[in-house]
């Protein structure tokens, strides 16, 4: 991914270490942890913060497809992972006090044994417990086509990864959990099939909508937010603590997929799009319909069945994705009643 603008004191420190070699940065790594540190601490609401969240997108980065111009040898520095800290534990601060209000009246179990079955039972009340705003609805009946692209720039900041955060979690699980896992994970990859990977069809449906479908090609584009919803994913995938967080995001992610994705498909084809374009949402239909199951039962059920302490990051992982969609779909909708951009800046033309 090419390196981003900055949006602010904490992007400028640290792309200027990262244009050059670890060996060579200590003064740039030096001024990075002093400017981070005084951002986070004076950031009024770190999820919504452009400067830190773009900055944490990078640092995480780095573990996937890295940057353009910066050295592999960037991925494990020992400083560079100190800042990174520096901004995840108040980041995840943030997420669990959002994930506390996400979860309503739903009672959620505390200290208790639990089997799969009850997992599921109690993940599933919480995705029918969602009663955020509706993107889904509006792009079925109402979206204009610029709207529809401003849609599709803000879920291409993960969907051209797709599945990617979620995987880091397989050698992290073990047994009927790390089986779930790979099922699911082997339909988003395409069973093996590169032209059927859940990427590749988004970006198909990205090309047919006149836009760049280049992974990161409109991370200057997308708000914060945007970029808070992909890094929850990495903070959970790339922490092994957090394995119980990643596999109640992934079962929540699947619970809440279906329906949507059908109102998208509509919405698209209500301004004449064809199948080539809609197989993306069409395919998360029938495809998400099977995994809500899996994901609910066997991965995060079977989860807590052999590791019981994990419950509670389970249901942290789940509630922390609806706060934050829920806060995506609120900018979005916001936006668009309003009848102004969601974006940042204007959609730039494709390459």
């Amino acid at each position: 991914m090419r390196i981003p603008d900055t949006r602010g004191p904490i992007s400028s420190a640290l792309f200027a270490a990262l244009a050059k070699a670890p060996a060579t940065a200590k003064a740039e790594l030096d001024r990075l942890h002093r400017v981070a540190a005084e951002r986070v601490a004076a950031s009024g609401d770190i999820l919504t913060d452009e400067d830190i969240q773009l900055s944490l997108f990078c640092l995480y980065e780095l573990h996937y497809s890295g940057l353009d111009g910066v050295t592999d040898s960037w991925e494990w520095e020992p400083e560079l992972i100190r800042v990174r800290r520096l901004i995840e534990e108040p980041f995840e601060d943030a997420l669990r006090a959002a994930a506390h209000q996400a979860a309503g009246d739903v009672e959620l179990p505390a200290g208790i044994a639990m089997t799969s079955d009850a997992v599921a039972d109690v993940l599933f009340g919480l995705a029918a417990a969602d009663t955020g705003p509706s993107v889904s609805r509006f792009v079925a009946r109402k979206a204009s086509l610029q709207q529809l692209k401003e849609f599709l720039v803000h879920k291409s900041v993960y969907q051209l990864k797709e599945a990617d955060p979620h995987t880091w979690a397989i050698p992290r699980l073990q047994g009927r959990a790390k089986a779930a896992l790979v099922e699911i994970q082997a339909d988003e990859y395409g069973g093996g099939r590169p032209e059927r990977m859940h990427s590749a069809l988004f970006a198909r449906t990205m090309r047919g909508l006149g836009l760049d479908d280049s992974y990161g090609a409109y991370v200057d584009t997308v708000p914060a937010i945007s970029l808070a919803s992909v890094n929850l994913m990495s903070l959970c995938g790339l922490n092994r603590r957090l394995r119980g967080a990643i596999a109640g995001h992934l079962a929540i992610y699947e619970m809440t997929s279906s329906q949507p994705n059908r109102f998208y498909g509509n919405g698209f084809r209500r301004h004449g799009f064809a199948a080539e374009i809609t197989h993306y949402f069409d395919e998360h239909v029938e495809a998400d319909a099977v995994h809500e199951q899996i994901a609910g039962r066997d991965l995060a059920g079977g989860l807590v069945e052999a590791e019981p302490k994990l419950l509670a990051d389970v249901l942290f992982g789940a509630t922390a994705v609806m706060a934050i969609d829920s806060l995506v779909s609120a900018h979005l909708m916001a936006s668009w009643e309003a009848g102004e951009t969601s974006l940042r800046t204007a959609v730039p033309a494709a390459a």
